[in-house]
């Protein structure tokens, strides 16, 4: 059965985190999942607005929701974490009746329904499910160990976010599971990267994200599965900065969960924006696709398989 939800992409979508849009895209649609981007959608806020006006913040979040509930759509997802966190906020406030009042006098429209904004990971995990996912997988990441980082987003505060267990959550190792990467044990998976300080104390957020590197290759990975695409470009693309602050010369590669998936479900690394990665990806996937695997009689089969 196809499902035909609302997509609020975000600003970073078309900026900064490209690829993790076109892997969303391509992935959810792999997976019948129909996407209908919220009419003339506009910024959610992220991340600075609430600290001039909570309810000017409010307001521009709730704008897009009254806008997916006003186009029909009960449930609209988004990719990223800080504008979930943004949007949800702004319905969990508008729950006060002064508040809404003043907030839907600030966007010029009655915001009594609203939609209900979700993670595109909250989508894969338990509208699709890790069942269905596995059902499509056409090349098992069999030979790939990941963690998967959160970051402090996704699941906190509980009462607002709605989704998963707040300081463990699972959703996207049981996704990366399903896809047959191994899926290792991650005390860091809900620790704060540095977010926005990396423009303006760098320091803080190499240390922040250094140690969460530290702990992957503590584990024992071979990269790093973010749903985030501020906490990416910090691990990813700030790499070189934290080495050199930090005296360390990790290699891992940071992947968004949608380009793993997307591979694991037979989609080429064209489709999924893997060449946008700052730290090269294709060492870590030729051991991974190369690893043997085995036949319907359990043994090892010498073939490799191609790497995307």
């Amino acid at each position: 059965m196809t499902l035909r939800i609302g997509y609020y992409p975000g600003c970073s979508g078309a900026g900064t985190s490209t690829e993790y849009e076109q892997s969303t895209r391509a992935v959810l649609r792999k997976l019948g999942v129909e996407l209908h981007e919220v009419p003339d959608w506009s910024c959610c806020g992220s991340t600075p607005a609430h600290t001039v006006s909570h309810t000017l913040s409010a307001a521009l979040s709730a704008r897009n929701l009254e806008l997916a509930g006003r186009a029909g759509f009960d449930l609209v997802a988004t990719p990223c974490p800080s504008c979930l966190a943004n949007l949800r906020t702004a319905g969990h406030k508008m729950e006060n009746a002064d508040f809404r009042a003043e907030v839907s006098r600030l966007v010029g429209a009655d915001c009594a329904d609203m939609a209900d904004a979700r993670s595109t990971v909250e989508v894969l995990a338990r509208m699709v499910g890790p069942k269905a996912v596995a059902q499509r997988v056409t090349r098992p990441l069999k030979g790939l160990k990941v963690v998967c980082y959160y970051g402090c987003l996704m699941t906190r505060p509980p009462e607002v976010m709605d989704f998963d267990d707040p300081e463990n959550p699972t959703a996207m190792d049981e996704l990366l599971a399903a896809c047959g990467a191994e899926v290792l044990p991650f005390a860091y998976k809900v620790e704060c990267c540095g977010a926005a300080a990396g423009t303006v104390r760098g320091d803080i957020t190499a240390e922040l994200s250094g140690r969460i590197l530290d702990a992957a290759v503590a584990a024992g990975a071979d990269a790093v599965v973010a749903a985030c695409p501020l906490c990416q470009m910090n691990l990813d693309l700030r790499r070189g900065q934290i080495n050199k602050a930090r005296g360390t010369v990790h290699d891992l590669p940071v992947f968004y969960f949608t380009q793993l998936m997307g591979l694991a479900l037979g989609l080429s690394s064209s489709d999924l924006g893997i060449k946008k990665l700052a730290v090269d990806p294709n060492p870590v996937l030729r051991r991974a696709f190369a690893a043997p695997k085995e036949d319907a009689a359990g043994k090892k089969s010498k073939e490799g398989r191609e790497c995307a």
